[in-house]
């Protein structure tokens, strides 16, 4: 096959699509979605697109299995390793939603808080039902 001839742009003989490591992100959003089994975090740019993802980790990928995945030592490790990326890439300011009943959202909001971003504010988007779904009927005996 022949070699692939990587494309520059026309202005200052620039590389393209070498501009995801480069790029400088100084506000996000983090996404903390705490279920009673595990806690995802996902890192997104200011409009918190999901196409726009720029770090994310979960429980798992950090090395915990079994029970020891929903405490909130867990949840803390995973948000420690989303964000350390982002800081690199000069995130200093980040809104939260955090989604979820689950054992590890107070202990991601306090591991974001540890970090060193500012935060502008934190949102609950946690699912609410305005009464639902209609109960199935009694059991007849």
């Amino acid at each position: 096959m022949a070699k692939a001839i990587p494309r520059t742009c026309s202005r200052r003989n620039v590389l393209i699509g070498s501009r995801k490591s480069a790029r400088r992100l100084p506000k996000g959003v983090i996404h903390v979605q705490a279920s009673f089994h595990n806690t995802i975090v996902t890192v997104t740019d200011v409009r918190g697109r999901v196409g726009r993802v720029v770090s994310w980790s979960s429980v798992g990928t950090c090395g915990f299995k079994g029970p020891r995945r929903k405490t909130p030592l867990a949840a803390q490790t995973a948000v420690a390793n989303a964000i350390r990326t982002v800081v690199d890439q000069g995130m200093q300011r980040a809104e939260v939603m955090i989604k979820g009943p689950g054992p590890g959202r107070d202990a991601a909001l306090r591991a974001i808080r540890r970090s060193g971003i500012r935060l502008t504010f934190v949102r609950d988007v946690t699912l609410m039902p305005h009464n639902g779904c209609r109960p199935p009927k009694k059991r007849g005996m």
